[in-house]
């Protein structure tokens, strides 16, 4: 079987450690993944390694991230064919794949994909996990114009490439289910997952830093438009009378630069930020924290439960999240006990249960056993490859057409 994803270890990204993840669970349970990614750091047209069991075929290919948007657009436009002329080079150019599992942002591995299937008569698995371009709609970054409707095309392309495509939650359903009930496409609802995690150093030490001693509120990952983190930089400064309260940002993105200039605008010395670390350093980051942050710009109008959510509940840490109106991962947080979650301009809930998470002990403790105990029920590895498998090899999904 073949995963293809544009984010795979040593990649520091929740996505990344999601597809390491799902690839050792699919060893496990008996099967051989061959993981396919592109890579800047192969010097040559392709690289082939292994991990832990796993064979993982780096093909060259041109940056993707941290990048302007016009150069990002045209570099993932051609990955469908930098990977095909890469595995058309590499061993795998007459493999013949049962089944093909694909991680989506990005939009553009239709083409490849239907290469694969063409070969071989694979069954095909969509994870989608960005309903692109109906967010950047949402948030002012796109208007429906040329480019919005460029986008769509090709995100529309993958999904008629798909046997099955599975969403983060609910409410995500709503986007594609008329479009599926029309093509006779399977949908549904596959969950994020995550290793429970094996805590081991990190090179942050809160211990060593002006945050010592106090109850840490943490955030990791990415940093940009879609996060919305000004309300979380709003609540640092609301909070800086108090003394034994911290804020630790780290993570990389395009809103660094102007999330740092704030904090120094504001003055704020309850706030230390820190570039992305190695996803193997994580758990040690989070064992020395206590309370998890997650913000969603509040402009969004779909729905996602970000990676980062699964890491605090592997950490136990309870969640405190700013979140858009209506999203299931409010549901989640409040319904489960996990947290307290907030949706649009909610400054002052957010302050109000910051300080009762600091102050209460005992709440936080119970929080975190049910943290536990979600991410055991809901978002493991073990369910998501059996979901996954048990559509594609009962017999229940035939192959599309290849369009």
């Amino acid at each position: 079987m073949a995963l293809i994803t544009i984010d795979y270890p040593p990649a520091r990204t929740s996505a990344a450690v999601q597809m390491r993840d799902l690839a050792h669970e699919f060893q496990r349970q008996g099967h051989r993944p061959v993981v396919i990614v592109p890579d800047t750091k192969v010097e040559k047209p392709w690289r082939l390694e292994e991990a832990n069991g796993v064979e993982i075929l780096r093909v060259r290919a041109k940056p993707m991230r941290d990048i302007g948007h016009v150069r990002r657009t045209i570099n993932e436009r051609q990955v469908s064919y930098i990977l095909a002329r890469g595995i058309d080079a590499s061993p795998f150019a007459r493999e013949d794949w049962d089944i093909v599992v694909w991680y989506s942002p990005t939009i553009f591995f239709g083409p490849f994909i239907r290469k694969l299937k063409r070969r071989s008569g694979a069954l095909a698995y969509l994870i989608l996990r960005d309903i692109f371009p109906e967010w950047a709609v949402d948030l002012g970054v796109l208007r429906k114009g040329p480019a919005y409707w460029y986008f769509k095309r090709h995100a529309l392309f993958q999904y008629k490439i798909a046997d099955v495509i599975g969403v983060q939650t609910e409410s995500n359903l709503v986007y594609l289910s008329d479009w599926c009930s029309r093509t006779n496409k399977r949908l549904e609802v596959l969950h994020n997952w995550q290793h429970p995690p094996v805590v081991g150093p990190c090179s942050i030490r809160i211990a060593n830093t002006v945050l010592s001693g106090r109850t840490i509120f943490c955030y990791i990952g990415n940093m940009g438009l879609a996060q919305g983190m000004d309300v979380l930089v709003d609540l640092a400064a609301r909070t800086c009378n108090r003394s034994d309260i911290g804020f630790l940002f780290v993570g990389r993105g395009s809103e660094v630069p102007a999330l740092k200039r704030r904090i120094s605008d504001l003055g704020l010395t309850n706030v230390l930020m820190f570039g992305e670390i190695p996803a193997e350093e994580i758990p040690g980051l989070l064992a020395q924290c206590h309370v998890g942050l997650l913000a969603l710009h509040p402009n969004h109008k779909s729905h996602n439960i970000p990676g980062k959510f699964l890491s605090y509940l592997r950490a136990a840490l309870p969640v405190l999240a700013s979140v858009n109106a209506g999203t299931d991962l409010q549901c989640i947080i409040e319904n489960e006990g996990v947290g307290r979650a907030f949706a649009g301009d909610a400054l002052d809930d957010l302050y109000a249960a910051l300080n009762i998470l600091a102050d209460d002990v005992s709440l936080r403790a119970e929080m975190s056993e049910r943290c536990t105990a979600l991410a055991d029920r809901l978002f493991s590895p073990a369910s998501t490859v059996r979901q996954i498998v048990g559509h594609l090899i009962s017999g229940a999904v035939r192959p599309t057409c290849s369009p």
